[in-house]
């Protein structure tokens, strides 16, 4: 059984890929690479490639996903399924997308030089601790067993802890509640200042030092700012560096859109503006992305960071943090313990409904579940989200979108639910049998039997999704909700339904509303 599609990069309304595609991109590429030794006036750099290796390979790159099992009604006879996604670009636009490469962080110079031009030839580059970890959890997803790639997985260049950041997934837009900001800002700042002795150490170009993405950003001990001197200050270049290597940022822009979050809830405040920069860029007003421009953390972020000791409720004994004001019979009718509604009977699906429908829990479960090494089962249910929303969006008169989706669940099948899949889950034998017997049965040719088959996939799906909803609710939310990350993340909810900030900008971290529409 083999499944092709040709795939165009999807734009969003701003002109840029959407991150996943941007991501298996680069990933795929990073594949087709031999990412050898290459030796440059007498010193070795491992792991690395040439701008002329890239831009050869982008211009016509295939990845195949293959899963080989005994046919459910012939035990004797194996059958393989195998996906092949294939991306094909001009010369020039190989370039541009490598450049995007560099621009969101997923390459850098090998000889630790800093450019902002991609060449089409003669520089050596190599993976950052970024693009090491996308392409990480990319084969760990696709089952990727190449030596040249695991060799390089396993070596002491992989070291980034990425902060994976929450996106629309319609239009690819981060997620802007006051909540899941907080989540980001935590690490942004880190669990204690990372402080400098002085700002040409604080201010260096040099990001070696965000390698792990736990470190917080690099902050000048003094800064003398005029007549004044100004404690424990960063620049907005600084702040820039962070988010673009820390966290799954793919451009500038949205640096700067997480940094003017930050001041608009009061996080962080400026010392200093960059007037010539704003003259220049009128819309930078909030926020300036040079090494001129200075900032501080406010009192309120130094609380959020957990710097300082805050006025935050506590959903383990009901109380508020240092006022000792009970937090019983709170307003909308909030139970006392993570914020569900008391007409409500407080489950661990009531809860798990709560964490997938809420960005900033969202992302401080999926890091729990990374580190407890079950990340694949969230990654499922909310690829199974995906692929539901683009499987009702179908137009039945196009055969290449039901086409494409085909290929889409093959590959899902491929990573989640076959036999010996990399993120191989754990479903009920019938339902295994079922999904076997569908998924290695030969698809016709003809448009309506083809999309007779994604139907009865997507169904299958279905039952498979809910399988794996239960077994989180019932396994990993009971030990999540105990932590103190969610139970701190939880009690700033819980203050926003007092404060009576919840309605529209907590509503905006859903992925899709109830009619499956992105909000």
């Amino acid at each position: 059984m083999h499944q092709t599609s040709s795939r165009l990069l999807r734009m969003t309304a701003d002109d840029r890929p959407y991150t996943r595609d941007f991501k298996d991109l680069f990933s795929t590429l990073m594949v087709s690479l031999p990412l050898c030794s290459h030796r440059i006036r007498f010193k070795t750099y491992p792991f690395t490639f040439t701008s002329e290796e890239a831009i050869n390979n982008l211009g016509s790159l295939k990845f195949s996903q293959s899963n080989r099992m005994p046919d459910p009604k012939d035990h004797t006879r194996i059958v393989t399924t195998t996906t092949t996604t294939t991306f094909s670009m001009a010369r020039e636009m190989a370039r541009s997308v490598c450049q995007r490469f560099m621009d969101a962080r997923f390459i850098e110079l090998a000889d630790g030089k800093s450019t902002t031009f991609f060449p089409p030839k003669g520089t050596l580059w190599q993976l950052t601790p970024k693009g090491i970890h996308v392409l990480e959890r990319f084969c760990q997803r696709n089952g990727i067993q190449q030596d040249h790639v695991i060799k390089l997985l396993q070596s002491s260049y992989n070291t980034m802890r990425l902060v994976i950041l929450e996106r629309d997934s319609v239009t690819d837009r981060l997620s802007q509640d006051k909540t899941t900001t907080e989540v980001i800002f935590r690490r942004f700042a880190g669990a204690t200042p990372n402080i400098k002795a002085s700002a040409s150490i604080s201010d260096s170009d040099s990001v070696s030092e965000y390698h792990d993405g736990v470190t917080g950003v690099r902050l000048a001990e003094a800064r003398k700012i005029g007549d004044k001197v100004v404690k424990s200050s960063f620049t907005g270049k600084c702040a820039v560096d962070w988010l673009l290597d820390c966290c799954t940022t793919v451009e500038r822009n949205e640096t700067h859109e997480i940094i003017n979050l930050f001041i608009q809830y009061g996080l962080i405040q400026s010392v200093f503006e960059d007037k010539a920069y704003v003259q220049s860029n009128p819309k930078a007003k909030g926020f300036q992305p040079t090494k001129t421009a200075v900032y501080v953390f406010t009192d309120k972020g130094k609380r959020v960071s957990g710097w300082i000791d805050g006025d935050r409720l506590s959903l383990q004994n009901g109380e508020r943090g240092n006022d000792g004001n009970s937090i019983r019979g709170t307003s909308k009718g909030r139970s006392r313990e993570d914020g569900f509604p008391r007409n409500q009977r407080e489950t661990n699906t009531t809860r798990l409904t709560a964490i997938l429908n809420d960005a900033a829990l969202r992302l401080l479960y999926r890091e729990y579940l990374r580190e407890t090494v079950c990340e694949e089962n969230l990654s499922f249910w909310l690829d199974v989200e995906d692929f539901n929303h683009n499987f009702r969006a179908i137009d039945k008169s196009k055969p290449d979108a039901v086409r494409e989706t085909l290929a889409a669940a093959y590959g899902l099948y491929n990573a989640f639910l076959a036999p010996g899949s990399p993120c191989e889950l754990n479903i009920d034998h019938t339902l295994r049998q079922d999904m076997a017997s569908r998924m290695t049965r030969a698809v016709a040719k003809d448009d309506n039997a083809m999309y007779s088959s994604l139907m009865e996939v997507a169904a299958l799906f279905d039952r498979a999704q809910q399988q794996v909803f239960k077994l989180m609710a019932g396994d990993s939310v009971p030990k999540f909700i105990q932590t103190q990350k969610y139970i701190e993340v939880a009690g700033d909810i819980l203050e926003d339904e007092r404060n009576g900030h919840s309605g529209v900008e907590r509503s905006l971290s859903r992925r899709y509303n109830s009619n499956g529409v992105a909000p």
